[in-house]
């Protein structure tokens, strides 16, 4: 049953994101990336979630929402989540009251239709493989994004983590924040719970996503500040998915 339950929810996320996405790239041509975002990118992605919760049985609860800025708020933000599965790079731009920018390798570009409309996003590609060029694509674009009004997300793990696991911590997200002046917000995010690493099939469940406070990166070293970030995720893990950690929540 959750075999066809997850196969009729990738159904819809190809068939939808067509129509939409060949709307998105022809008014891209007309339009500011942002307007973008919110007429067309954020409905879509909150298509993906709402489906996802109706028909795939993956619910979700936020905590510490009162931790996001204000939409009047425009001091320079970055989001730095646990990166279990897919799912997340789904729900985040649902909850934020500003655009976000993602920082993602190039090679997503080449994936029809989807790939096409994050380059008319407004956001950050990067070669990994040219790592001095990369950084400095983010600082530069990074902080002119900033400018505008949106806040940059970066999974500091870089890739998805299996379940109960920890990927080694980078700290790109933390050296952008030192550079810029930037906050850093912490997320702990459970969705390996119910949508695995590498995986097409839902587990019905709960997503917890819990958000923690903003914190200042003026006057921190970007290191010990990714190790406070850190140090954060991986306890909040431990809390809301003691199952996943159970010698560590003995």
């Amino acid at each position: 049953m959750n075999v066809v339950r997850s196969a009729l929810v990738f159904l819809w996320m190809v068939v939808s994101v067509i129509p939409i996405g060949v709307v998105l790239l022809t008014g891209s041509l007309f339009v500011r990336d942002d307007k973008l975002w919110w007429w067309f990118a954020v409905p879509w992605l909150r298509g993906v979630i709402l489906v996802a919760r109706v028909i795939g049985g993956v619910r979700y609860r936020v905590h510490g929402a009162e931790n996001l800025p204000a939409k009047d708020d425009m001091r320079r933000i970055v989001l730095c989540p646990k990166h279990q599965s897919t799912w997340e790079t789904f729900f985040f731009p649902s909850m934020t009251p500003h655009p976000l920018a993602y920082v993602f390798k190039k090679e997503l570009l080449s994936i029809p239709v989807f790939g096409w409309c994050m380059a008319r996003l407004g956001m950050i590609h990067i070669d990994r493989s040219r790592r001095n060029e990369a950084w400095n694509k983010v600082a530069e674009q990074g902080a002119e994004l900033m400018d505008r009004g949106k806040w940059v997300i970066m999974f500091p793990e870089g890739t998805r983590t299996e379940r109960g696991k920890r990927g080694a911590y980078k700290t790109g997200a933390t050296r952008l924040a030192v550079a810029t002046g930037a906050s850093v917000i912490p997320v702990a995010v459970t969705s390996g719970r119910c949508w695995p690493r590498r995986s097409f099939s839902f587990i019905p469940g709960v997503v917890d996503v819990s958000i923690g406070t903003p914190v200042s990166a003026a006057g921190r070293e970007a290191g010990e500040l990714m190790d406070e970030v850190e140090r954060w995720i991986e306890n909040e893990m431990q809390r809301l998915d003691p199952e996943a950690y159970p010698r560590r929540a003995a």
